[in-house]
């Protein structure tokens, strides 16, 4: 569930080039998820690397998550504590 979570995002990155030749990636599916780097790749291994992170930092935050081509995080009403 978490990787196909992934995998939908990364699917929705965009990348822009920027002052330096730097590329900047976001996912508009993700608010405030972006990365940066030297090529196409790095800026793609980071990005993934931050939408990991991005994940932890909202699920400890008991934040919900946009669903992305079907791949929904969000927890379950029957895993859900009992009040």
């Amino acid at each position: 569930m978490l990787t196909s979570y992934i995998h939908a995002a990364m699917n929705h990155a965009h990348y822009e080039l920027m002052e330096g030749n730097r590329l900047f990636g976001s996912i508009s599916q993700c608010p405030g998820l972006w990365a940066e780097g030297d090529t196409l790749e790095l800026c793609q291994t980071e990005l993934q690397s931050t939408l990991e992170d991005w994940i932890v930092i909202k699920l400890r935050h008991g934040d919900s998550f946009e669903p992305i081509d079907g791949a929904d995080i969000n927890p379950k009403p029957e895993y859900a504590e009992a009040d």
